[in-house]
């Protein structure tokens, strides 16, 4: 008899190259669909050409541009002729500044059911919303995938989300994603996959789907996926795009993992206080909160259904004299269709500020709030400093919370007086002429010439993991340090391409955790490794529980690794980045006794003697420390090892 499968088993069979999805160990899978954004993309396309791969290999790969699109400075506008550069010449679908956002845009262009995506942009798994495996990694990944190559992930857990009921009018798909934070929060959810189901399923179009899987990536799980039916068969067919369409629905009999259900009629309007999405409180025991600053779009929620609904919020009425009010929609499309209905209009005359069309508020790349302001958001992230201001106090809401509370100046519920539902549209109108080369896609111009600018550096390899290392503890930080604390975004961005200028800001933010100079002057954590690696020692990063969590951002592992740094030790490691910092040839260490984190001070003398033969080994070490001696442990695959032990991927090559 035929097992019953649900949604992930019936995809990741289909793509199963490698492994035994059965056990627990790693399994590599087929990778159809690719995409990066311009400010992951440089170096993602720089790793590919270093592979000597005439063309793309899989069936499609899409470059967006849409982080670094306020151009300020050449950097910049020197990224994005590389990026068309090589879209031109390796048959990549090349997507302009001004297009919109990758995960809208693709959701609405390219994804398809059924198939598996992986992009550069840890919120990839939007795709999910249209049944699609659709998971966010490091660039280089995706490079190896553009070549042929397979994907690899920790044979997943299958988590079902049972939904029932129907959501009450002024709550939203963003309050169901909410609550689903607020239940599980955004650590111990490494290696699971969320597959929604039930009856409440069909009450939700893909929009508000994708909302849901798109912020599914704060969970820390691999990626969150809705079945394929009849309201994905409309939303494709509105969309030009019904070829694309298949069914794809858990069997009657499915075993899952774990199950949670959520009543959609009993969830109330939710918001994520600062500094974490999982920070989650209801908007009802913050009404009445006065707000300076309120921000609608982002790829979570820059849908024409979410900001038609702000429109119906604000028609015929005028936001708050003392409040700033934002719109980014999420694409062109988006655009045009609240022009033609008149939305856009009523945005206008409501005292909306009209943003481009790209991530920018989201990433700290404009529209920073003011010192100490309160800022509602209806983006995904709000840790502190992300937004520019590091005094700022960001909320994530509801478009539907963010309209409601744009009227007054204060927190308010939007069930109050809500609005009526917008309609899912029966036909889109579609404008790809922003979209380059998709005659091309596949097969490419390889006589292109690929426009290098100054800001487009050499990639930097890593070195083979010596036998023993003398370290040093180059920096010490706790909790849930994000991939922001890391690596900051905003301003920095532009150094996406020059890793040794972008080094240069590596923990910026975290001087005070920074190992001292002599005498107990403080550095950067920049100035702090290339002392100690002078000095012939290794770099140690020593960290709390879910480090690396939030954006894929692979910099936050390719500029240590350029430091010098040769090893994190943690109580836990988010799996993006622990995948990255694995293929720059960092080891992922772990704490066996978490209590150990505490024997070691920033600046600590470290001697990782057989690092090399543990890694070899079973990955567990004794390091000796001033306090003693601790036991770490690095649980690596057989392909992990390889990779740590020629010092990353690219050195493997």
């Amino acid at each position: 008899m035929k097992k019953a499968m649900n949604v992930v088993e019936k995809i990741l069979s289909k793509h199963l190259v490698e492994g035994d999805p059965r056990k627990d160990a790693e399994i590599g899978i087929r990778i159809d669909q690719t995409l990066t954004q311009d400010a992951t993309g440089t170096m993602a396309y720089l790793q590919f050409e270093s592979m000597g791969v005439k063309h793309v290999k899989n069936d499609l790969a899409v470059s967006y541009v849409d982080h670094n699109t306020v151009q300020i400075g050449y950097e910049n506008a020197d990224d994005h002729d590389f990026l068309q550069s090589v879209a031109k010449k390796y048959g990549i679908v090349y997507s302009k500044a001004g297009n919109g956002i990758c995960h809208q845009l693709h959701l609405e262009r390219f994804g398809k059911p059924g198939t598996t995506l992986l992009g550069s942009d840890s919120h990839t798994p939007t795709g999910g919303g249209i049944g699609q495996i659709a998971i966010g990694a490091g660039g280089i990944d995706i490079a190896v995938a553009m070549a042929g190559g397979a994907f690899h992930i920790p044979s997943p857990k299958v988590r079902k989300i049972e939904l029932k009921g129907k959501l009450r009018k002024g709550v939203s798909a963003k309050d169901v994603i909410l609550k689903v934070l607020e239940k599980f929060g955004t650590k111990g959810n490494v290696g699971w996959i969320f597959e929604y189901a039930g009856p409440g399923v069909r009450t939700l179009d893909v929009p508000s789907r994708a909302t849901i899987t798109n912020m599914g990536a704060e969970l820390g799980v691999t990626t969150s996926v809705f079945p394929s039916d009849s309201v994905t068969r409309q939303f494709l067919a509105a969309q030009g795009r019904a070829g694309d369409f298949e069914k794809i629905e858990a069997d009657r009999g499915a075993s899952y993992d774990d199950t949670f259900v959520v009543d959609l009629s009993k969830v109330e309007p939710m918001m994520a206080a600062p500094h974490s999405p999982g920070n989650v409180v209801t908007v009802k025991s913050m009404k009445g909160t006065k707000v300076n600053q309120i921000l609608i779009g982002s790829c979570t929620n820059s849908s024409y259904r979410d900001i038609r609904t702000v429109a119906l919020y604000l028609k015929g009425r005028h936001v708050a004299d003392d409040v700033e009010v934002g719109i980014a929609c999420g694409s062109r499309q988006v655009i045009n269709m609240l022009a033609k209905d008149g939305s856009l209009a009523i945005l206008h005359s409501a005292g909306c500020r009209m943003l481009e069309n790209a991530c920018g508020f989201c990433i700290g790349a404009h529209m920073s709030p003011r010192t100490g302001a309160i800022s509602l958001r209806t983006n995904n992230r709000n840790f502190e400093g992300r937004s520019g201001t590091k005094s700022a106090q960001v909320y994530l809401v509801s478009p539907e919370t963010a309209a409601a509370s744009a009227l007054t100046g204060k927190v308010e519920l939007p069930t109050q007086k809500p609005v009526a539902a917008v309609p899912s549209p029966k036909k889109f109108p579609v404008d790809d002429s922003m979209f380059l080369y998709r005659e091309t896609a596949g097969r490419g111009v390889p006589r292109t010439e690929i426009v290098r600018g100054p800001n487009i550096a050499v990639v930097p390899k890593g070195e083979p993991l010596a036998a023993d290392l003398k370290g040093v503890a180059a920096i010490k930080v706790g909790d849930k340090i994000t991939t922001d604390h890391i690596m900051p975004a905003g301003a920095r961005l532009k150094f996406r391409s020059n890793v040794p200028e972008y080094a240069k800001f590596v923990f910026e933010s975290m001087a005070s955790s920074v190992a001292p100079a002599a005498g107990g002057a403080s550095r950067s954590f920049h100035d702090a490794c290339l002392a100690f690696k002078g000095e012939g020692l290794a770099n140690v990063i020593v960290a709390g529980e879910s480090y690396g969590q939030g954006s894929s951002r692979e910099h936050a592992a390719l500029c240590p690794m350029y430091l010098g740094v040769k090893a994190v030790i943690a109580k836990s490691i988010e799996r993006i980045h622990r995948a990255n910092l694995i293929n720059f040839g960092i080891v992922p260490f772990t704490f066996e006794d978490p209590a150990d984190y505490d024997k070691i001070a920033a600046g600590d003398k470290l001697e990782l003697k057989g690092v090399r033969a543990a890694v070899e080994g079973d990955g567990r070490l004794e390091i000796a420390t001033p306090s003693g001696t601790i036991a770490v442990k690095a649980a690596l695959s057989d392909r992990e090892r390889h990779l740590v032990l020629c010092g990353g991927l690219l050195a493997s090559l």
